[in-house]
């Protein structure tokens, strides 16, 4: 199967990408206080300058005090984060990529003494106490409202600083995806009760980013079925429900949906080969990217845990197929881009044999 569809231009309004190659938003923890140093520039610059199409940035905090989660993860607010995401981008643009920020917010995840303000706890959907501490706080209308104000802030300064769209991320189980979770939204107010109800924060937070950087600045949403505290969860069981969900999402503005799975060749629903992004294009007539363990014979979920097992390079032949048929416009690479800059390169010019294969060692170090 010649590799050719992976290496064809996008165009989506204004934006125009070189390849449909997507470097998957992948959590690094290489930025001391929040900022993206020259290691981190470097890193992008690298992937870019071998043939990724669109760069989709690690997950950047917004400005809101309980976003954060985990350490050293790069800040989307503040004038030294800004900055050192303005040389990130000048240097993707030198090589001819496109890149966006992941938006992110990490929700009820956050634990008590987190960076950057040890003392602040979880904000979520629903209130969590633990030995009479409150290890979750339950988010009031304001707080609804101030962290809609912090993603439309920071989609407004990743258009002032060049960026080329953002991504916001809805998946994972955490804050957007926390609502949209029956087990983690408890509300009885309008933001909870129904998925049409769940789905209200998530669609508010969109229309508060679109009017903040108009239209033509693309909006990616990324969503996903499974949580990272329950693996097998299936936020919707049907086609028709999927499409019922995603409507009011792409009729607030969002331009790309980034449909992740685990095995990105795993059909979504019985009865049909479709993948979730191949059912998301079908039923909105949105693009889609695709992900999971793509170029790899081992799923991510393998080294979440210390291990010495080694992912090798797989074929490609099922996702060109999926990709001729036109089942989904874009397709994200994680961890064969972490450890292999030089991945799509090799892919184009036909080298998979010089593919390097990933172990949690990559995770070790920013190549």
């Amino acid at each position: 199967m010649p590799v050719q569809a992976l290496f064809k231009p996008f165009h989506l309004g204004a934006l125009e990408l070189p390849t449909r190659v997507v470097m998957a938003p992948m959590t690094r923890s290489f930025s001391p206080g929040g900022v993206p140093n020259s290691k981190v520039i470097e890193y992008y610059r690298r992937r870019a300058a071998a043939g990724v199409g669109l760069i989709i940035t690690e997950g950047t905090t917004v400005g809101h005090k309980a976003s954060n989660g985990y350490p050293n993860v790069p800040q989307f607010f503040g004038e030294a984060p800004l900055t050192g995401w303005k040389k990130v981008v000048d240097a993707v643009h030198a090589e001819g990529g496109k890149i966006v920020p992941q938006l992110w917010h990490v929700g009820s995840v956050r634990r008590i003494g987190t960076e950057p303000d040890a003392s602040v706890p979880a904000y979520g959907p629903t209130e969590k106490l633990k030995d009479g501490q409150v290890v979750v706080h339950g988010m009031t209308k304001q707080d609804i409202q101030d962290v809609i104000g912090a993603f439309a802030q920071a989609a407004k300064d990743a258009q002032s600083i060049g960026m080329d769209g953002v991504e916001i991320h809805g998946a994972h189980g955490y804050l957007i995806d926390q609502f949209f979770w029956e087990g983690s939204n408890q509300r009885t107010d309008e933001y909870g009760g129904s998925l049409a109800n769940r789905s209200r924060f998530a669609i508010e937070l969109i229309q508060a980013v679109r009017a903040a950087v108009g239209e033509g600045f693309p909006i990616i949403f990324r969503f996903s079925q499974w949580k990272q505290q329950d693996y097998t969860a299936r936020l919707v069981q049907t086609p028709e429900a999927l499409g019922e969900f995603l409507k009011p999402l792409a009729d607030a503005g969002v331009d790309i949906f980034h449909c992740s799975t685990r095995r990105f060749w795993e059909p979504e629903f019985d009865g049909s080969e479709l993948n979730l992004a191949g059912w998301t294009r079908k039923l909105t007539g949105k693009p889609t990217i695709t992900v999971g363990s793509v170029g790899l014979d081992g799923e991510f979920l393998q080294f979440m845990v210390n291990t010495d097992k080694v992912a090798q390079p797989a074929s490609l032949e099922k996702l060109l197929e999926r990709l001729n048929n036109d089942e989904f416009d874009l397709v994200a690479v994680g961890r064969a881009l972490l450890v292999d800059p030089d991945w799509a390169l090799k892919v184009r010019e036909g080298r998979e044999q010089d593919i390097l294969p990933f172990s949690r060692e990559a995770l070790m170090t920013l190549v």
